[in-house]
């Protein structure tokens, strides 16, 4: 049995490296070609630094990388924050992981509906600003930037609503692993606050438990595009937007400043990772130090009702955004400054039928594919290692989360060179492999710790029945683990609805989906007919985590009949 497991393992592995690895090097090998001056289809065929200097040249580059730094160091320190506040003032409220369940909403719905819900929310003729129109005797809409905003305010708000939901996800269920109240009783009675007890105890164990979730979070902020075309400043725009938008300028001699801006966005990430690792190091130092002092007076309990009020305060703007979407889908009349429409209608959806039903095809296919695939190796890497009798090694772990790691904008590029070369560039099939790069490491992340902790005697029993491998996975296992695999799938169906670069790139615009729609008419579509696509976007996700709910149940009714006779 261990050497089918380890043929099986070393078969799974071959796969991801083939499927994962080896596009993610290529792609980042066919940007860093012409990110140095090789681009044989111009001529270019000596290394040279001469596109790095044509990047400098570039107006607003460096407000761009200023940008980046600013809106995606501070959001995430921000979330950071805040998330740990909110945990300590309300952990005894929420408890562990389970008491995260309320979050869903906000994990659920695609950043790029979350905003251009919010653009609807903040925006000077927004529900906000219709909410303080009559209190502050506005008749028509300010004339302040409060979306698109040179400080990228608008963003980091939006960032915050998606990155703190899963932050607090995250925290909720690494204190799963923590004695938290045994912790607690222990401080309180030396008589420290609850504040100095998280601070000095709790933390310091929490950190290495979320710290690579910490660090996709600083990835993503540093480097998305979909919320930044929304929400973000436009001239210039942070630097992954201005690295999108000179790959795709018509003029191809850009192609090298945009390579160059690409190698310098993963950079900016490698940077923001190690500053982050320094700074761990740092407060590691300090904290010994403070410990050491033993003192008890300062008190950071005002510190965590702020964190719980601003927390809640986001979430309730997060949850205004979402509510934006299905009303202004549905609003016919709704002039300023009225809080509701004058009139409702479902006008916007037979207006827009034509394009979305094409376009929710596209998004269903691509979703149901990418998680086929990824549930395929993902419960193959598992049963591999089941019947090798071998854990994951911290290199398998470190192989899941690269491509989280990673920029998209870093390798899409060349990984599309390298997909029109193969003769799949701009297919759906190119879209499905490229989706695939990102949905895998949700869906084996999620999958991992429920079926490692899967009873052992279970799958014995089987076996002393004489049950075969084959037959304990599809008998024993999968049976057992349907509801984690649900979960795993919905969460994989919201991470691939939620892809906007890799549909871009990989699809060349022949393959549209929900998401590169909503981004694309948020720039200045009706609103309404905004808001239909988006709402769909937005659906989608919340669909799929109803069905990872309801056919579990469905499916095992009658256990739980069983178990309420018993």
């Amino acid at each position: 049995m261990r050497s089918d497991g380890r043929l099986l393992r070393g078969a799974v592995l071959a796969a991801v490296g083939a499927g994962l690895l080896a596009p993610i090097a290529l792609g980042l090998w066919e940007t860093l070609r012409p990110a140095f001056g090789v681009l044989p289809a111009l001529g270019r065929t000596a290394w040279s630094l001469e596109p790095w200097a044509e990047l400098a040249a570039l107006p607003g580059v460096r407000t761009s990388l200023m940008l980046t730094l600013w809106t995606g160091i501070g959001s995430t320190v921000l979330s950071l924050l805040l998330a740990l506040g909110a945990a300590a003032a309300l952990y005894d409220r929420i408890g562990g992981g389970r008491g995260g369940r309320w979050l869903t909403p906000f994990l659920a719905i695609p950043h790029a509906a979350m905003a251009v819900g919010l653009a609807f929310v903040l925006a000077p003729s927004g529900w906000l600003a219709r909410l303080l129109a009559e209190p502050l005797g506005w008749t028509r809409p300010p004339d302040i930037a409060s979306v698109n905003d040179p400080w990228g305010l608008a963003l980091m708000i939006g960032l915050m609503i998606k990155e703190i939901p899963f932050l607090l996800l995250v925290i909720l269920a690494a204190l799963g692993q923590l004695p938290v109240r045994r912790h607690m009783a222990m401080g309180r009675a030396l008589g420290y606050g609850r504040g100095i007890v998280w601070i000095k105890v709790i933390v310091p164990q929490l950190w290495p438990l979320i710290r690579l979730p910490v660090w996709v979070v600083l990835s993503y902020a540093l480097s998305n595009v979909d919320m930044a075309l929304v929400l973000g400043p436009s001239t210039p725009p942070v630097l992954a937007v201005a690295v999108m938008r000179w790959f795709t300028d018509p003029d191809i001699t850009m192609l090298l400043p945009a390579s160059a801006g690409a190698i310098l966005q993963a950079g900016v990430v490698l940077a923001g990772v190690a500053l982050f690792r320094a700074a761990e190091l740092a407060a590691a130092r300090l904290g010994r130090w403070w410990l050491r002092r033993g003192g008890r007076g300062l008190s950071f309990e005002p510190g965590l009702v702020l964190a719980r009020g601003l927390v809640l305060a986001l979430l309730a703007t997060g949850a205004l955004a979402m509510l934006s979407l299905a009303v202004w889908s549905v609003a016919w009349r709704w002039s300023f400054p009225h809080v509701l429409p004058e009139s409702w209608s479902a006008k916007p959806w037979q207006m827009a039928e034509r394009g979305w039903r094409e376009v929710l095809g596209n998004t269903l296919l691509l979703a149901l594919a990418s998680v086929g695939v990824s549930l395929a190796l993902a419960v193959a890497w598992l049963e591999g290692e089941d019947r090798a009798r071998r854990g994951r090694a911290g290199w398998a772990e470190a192989l899941i989360y690269l491509p989280l790691l990673l920029p998209q904008i870093g390798f899409l590029y060349g990984l599309n060179v390298v997909f029109l070369r193969l003769g799949v560039g701009g297919t759906t099939l190119a879209v499905i492999w490229a989706q695939a790069l990102f949905v895998f490491p949700y869906v084996m992340i999620t999958l991992s710790d429920p079926w490692r902790a899967l009873d052992p005697r279970l799958v014995n029993a089987a076996a002393a029945l004489g049950a075969s491998p084959l037959r304990r996975l599809w008998a024993v296992k999968l049976p057992v683990l349907l509801h984690p695999i649900a979960t795993a799938a919905a969460i994989g169906v919201a991470v691939s609805v939620a892809q906007y670069l890799p549909t871009l790139f990989m699809g060349a615009g022949r393959v549209p989906t929900l998401t590169t729609e909503a981004v694309t008419l948020s720039s200045g579509a009706d609103r309404r007919i905004v808001g239909v696509y988006a709402t769909l976007q937005a659906a989608l996700p919340f669909a799929a985590y109803g069905l990872a709910f309801l056919i579990p149940a469905l499916l095992h009714r009658n256990r739980a009949d069983l178990r309420g006779t018993a």
